[in-house]
């Protein structure tokens, strides 16, 4: 009999032991291979019989209402987030991104061409027609109309509206190519508490969706070249910069403005967004379209807005209105009673003539100031008769008024 010694007996004891732990993890392999054999024929897709046969477990007759789920329903999307998606998958393709060029001059006095601003817009004709903000286009030398495709169009000016602050671009999609259009709403009927949607190309991101609800209505909104746009409906939907001239849309996908501009003191939007109504859209659209202009009204006199210095050297009686200093000699104000200054005093550069008659209220409105003129004829054409109020000394009397065309 050979003899091992001690170290030898330990290491073929730790030998066997780990061919029979290999054999126990063998047999146990084998075990379930031949489980798992018969069970499969049993149950071939557990996950898929669960989701879709749940209805036909006996526990879910006997003690709850049936339920088919199917797949395609995991997901779930409540009324609201539906109409959002619907909105956004059906018209985003119709809201373009707009870039500019403008001409810069160097040091030596030569035209040099670069990057302008950005915005957005809406194609509203499929023959290449876009709405969007004047302010996106304004002192553009070049404009481009970038598509949710990539591609991108040189677009032309068709016509501005800068009271409003609205344009009319146009583009030439190639032949074939048919255009999804943004239809447009009615601003005359909003409500506030009512959900709107906003898409648009927010810090060149192009075609974003915010949502939010009119906020307010009816604001009288002074732009950056002091004009005072009426009417301008307010949300809390995001509009940031990039946004302008894109459209705001009901839940049916109707645009019932044009998103304009944002109050904020950071430069971001902090749920005060502002745009104009579709209704004021649709009256001068159709118009730049046809003549590239808005033809409007226009009292042919010159009018000086009343100040503190004016007020106490002429010793008026009212410290508000418009002072009549000029009218065209025989033009249709002075035809219609209109009275001129007679009295001229230097006030800086300019003459003032003193003496005429104040204006107080055009056309039913107050008349403070030369932004509430405007405000009061910007939807009033050349040759329409309106009312004028006027004070005459101590008098207060009413005119009737046919304007002339305002260059």
């Amino acid at each position: 009999m050979k003899l091992y010694s001690r170290g030898q007996l330990v290491f073929i004891s730790m030998i066997s032991a780990f061919i029979a732990i290999a054999l126990m993890a063998g047999a146990g392999i084998l075990f379930l291979r031949k489980h798992n054999a018969q069970t499969s024929a049993q149950v071939p897709e557990v996950a898929s019989d669960v989701v879709g046969r749940i209805s036909e477990s006996p526990m879910a007759q006997d003690n709850a209402p049936r339920i088919s789920v199917n797949t395609a329903d995991i997901v779930q999307y409540t009324d609201s987030e539906r109409e959002n998606i619907t909105v956004y998958e059906r018209l985003n393709s119709a809201v373009v991104n707009i870039t500019t060029e403008t001409v810069a001059i160097n040091w030596f006095l030569e035209p040099v061409p670069q990057d302008g601003g950005s915005g957005s817009g809406s194609i509203i004709d499929t023959r290449g027609y876009v709405v969007t903000n004047n302010h996106v286009i304004e002192n553009a030398y070049k404009v481009f109309i970038n598509l949710a495709d990539g591609s991108q169009y040189e677009g032309t000016v068709v016509g501005t509206d800068p009271e409003n602050d609205i344009a009319v671009l146009k583009f030439n999609p190639p032949r074939g190519v048919t255009l999804r259009i943004i239809p447009f709403g009615e601003s005359g009927n909003l409500k506030v508490g009512q959900k709107v949607l906003a898409i648009g190309n927010p810090f060149a991101l192009e075609r974003t969706l915010t949502v939010g609800i009119v906020s307010g209505l009816g604001r009288p909104i002074q732009t950056s070249n002091n004009r005072i746009i009426q009417g301008m409906i307010q949300t809390d939907a995001s509009i940031n910069p990039g946004n302008s001239g894109g459209p705001l849309l009901d839940s049916q996908g109707r645009m019932i403005g044009i998103n304009t501009m944002i109050y904020s003191t950071s430069g971001g939007s902090v749920g005060v967004g502002f745009a104009v109504p579709v209704n004021t859209a649709k009256r001068v659209v159709a118009e730049l379209i046809e003549t590239g202009r808005v033809r409007r009204g226009m009292i042919d006199a010159t009018m000086i807005q009343l100040f503190p210095a004016l007020v106490s050297y002429a010793k008026l009686s009212v410290s508000s209105g418009l002072l009549v200093s000029r009218t065209r000699q025989n033009g249709l104000a002075e035809r219609a009673g209109i009275k001129a200054g007679t009295e001229p005093v230097r006030y800086g550069s300019s003459v003032i003539y003193l003496g005429g008659d104040i204006i107080t209220s055009v056309d039913g409105r107050r008349t403070d100031t030369l932004a509430d003129l405007y405000a009061a004829l910007e939807d009033n054409k050349p040759g329409e008769t309106i009312v004028v109020e006027i004070l005459r000394g101590s008098t207060k009397s009413q005119l009737r008024v046919t304007l002339a065309d305002r260059e």
